[in-house]
């Protein structure tokens, strides 16, 4: 073949490349122009199949105008508690004190983070004679994984260091009473336990705050519930507004726990809601008053708009309320809770915390760094999925639990 036969030829095989190159793009383009019928379909039909819910509503003042809401996708559903206490004829109401049951309770929350730290600490312990750099490493990344958190256990791991430079050996039962110490030390925010909500004035009403999602709607369920149950009259307030779930979720708890409420339609005013539930706990002399509000913590000034309204709404009524703003945390998200309340703070004002999912979790060492961490005192307690299953925070309880 000669060298014109051998261009010839290239320049054949090019052209015939180039053909199959255009006719690939061409399917390419095809498949493409059918994919995007098909998400314009999908659009269609999403749209067709909205619906508007209808709730029952009550009647407010005067709503004031209010910056435009953004909207926010619905989180998944809280799971529900279980109902089987509301039969039990347990007379051991939220105001008694620490009882054996409430410790049995708290002790079986607190398997998974006690069985997951002490067991690996005594484990790696056995056969030591001298406290060295290698433990107290593993000490400090076993504190870590606890979920104490990185600033909180070098605080520990330091008060360890020094007792040892002093004392020159450690075994396990006084390396136990060092941490038991320390911890209720970092605790010391909740030095006062309150084994009754100090009630000044008539009602008590506490505001919840928390990103959707955490257990705040069931915390409140089980708080009315447990309320209820020692005899006081509580009234529910739905200041949710912002998602009809929200709504949805507080009024079928209501109805189930057989406790008021007070809601208007999604899309209402909140601080409406929380006048109008206001109004109602003082003419019929309601002991305490429980108010919802949405949790958009992705925009601060409107939540920060909405909560002062909300506050501004109580306290016309009763220049004392909210007794308390309570922030909402899910303790098995573990440090993460820690960040998430780090910027909720920086939108609203708190005066204590309510850890949530306390028993599903081997993260409990979160209730130390929190504390340490926020300086802002534990209220209550998650300790189970029935509706009784909340506490107040007692601190010498929660460290006897934790080194049982």
């Amino acid at each position: 073949m000669g060298i014109f036969d051998k261009i010839k030829g290239i320049f054949r095989a090019n052209s015939e490349k180039k053909k199959k190159l255009d006719k690939d793009k061409k399917k390419e383009l095809d498949k493409d122009d059918l994919i995007e019928s098909i998400s314009s379909l999908e659009s269609n039909i999403k749209l067709k199949e909205e619906v508007k819910l209808d709730i029952g509503s009550s009647i407010g003042p005067e709503p004031e105008s209010e910056p435009e809401l953004d909207s926010e996708p619905e989180p998944a559903p809280e799971s529900e508690p279980e109902l089987d206490s509301l039969k039990d004829d347990d007379s051991e109401g939220f105001f008694s004190i620490f009882s054996k049951n409430k410790k049995r309770k708290l002790d079986k929350t607190l398997d998974k983070t006690r069985d997951g730290f002490f067991s690996k600490m005594k484990m790696f312990f056995s056969g030591k004679n001298k406290i060295d750099d290698e433990f107290l490493d593993r000490l400090e990344e076993m504190l870590i994984v606890a979920d104490i958190g990185v600033k909180t256990t070098v605080k520990i791991i330091d008060l360890v260091e020094d007792y040892v430079s002093k004392h020159k050996y450690l075994d396990e039962s006084e390396l136990k009473d060092i941490l038991k110490k320390e911890i209720i030390h970092l605790l010391s925010l909740n030095d006062e336990y309150n084994s009754e909500l100090k009630q000044d004035t008539k009602p008590y009403v506490i505001l919840f705050v928390g990103v959707n999602g955490v257990g705040k709607t069931t915390t409140i369920a089980k708080l009315a519930y447990s309320l209820k149950k020692s005899g006081k009259k509580v009234l529910i307030g739905a200041a949710d507004t912002f998602r009809a779930a929200a709504i949805d979720q507080l009024d079928s708890w209501a109805k189930k726990i057989n406790v008021p409420i007070v809601k208007q339609d999604m899309g209402s005013d909140p601080a409406s809601v929380a006048y109008d539930t206001m109004q109602s706990a003082i003419a019929s002399n309601f002991d305490y008053v429980l108010i919802d509000t949405a949790g958009r913590l992705h925009n601060k000034i409107n939540l920060m708009l909405e909560l002062e309204k909300i506050t501004k709404a109580v306290n016309k009524l009763l220049p004392s309320a909210p007794n308390e703003v309570v922030l909402a945390l899910d303790a098995s998200t573990g440090q993460n809770a820690l960040e998430q309340a780090k910027q909720f703070l920086k939108a609203t004002n708190v005066t204590h915390l309510a850890l949530t999912k306390l028993d599903g979790t081997a993260k409990g060492g979160v209730v130390i760094s929190i504390c340490d961490q926020l300086k802002i005192p534990i209220k209550y307690i998650g300790v189970g999925e029935k509706i009784d299953d909340i506490q107040l925070f007692d601190k010498m309880q929660f460290v006897e639990s934790l080194f049982k």
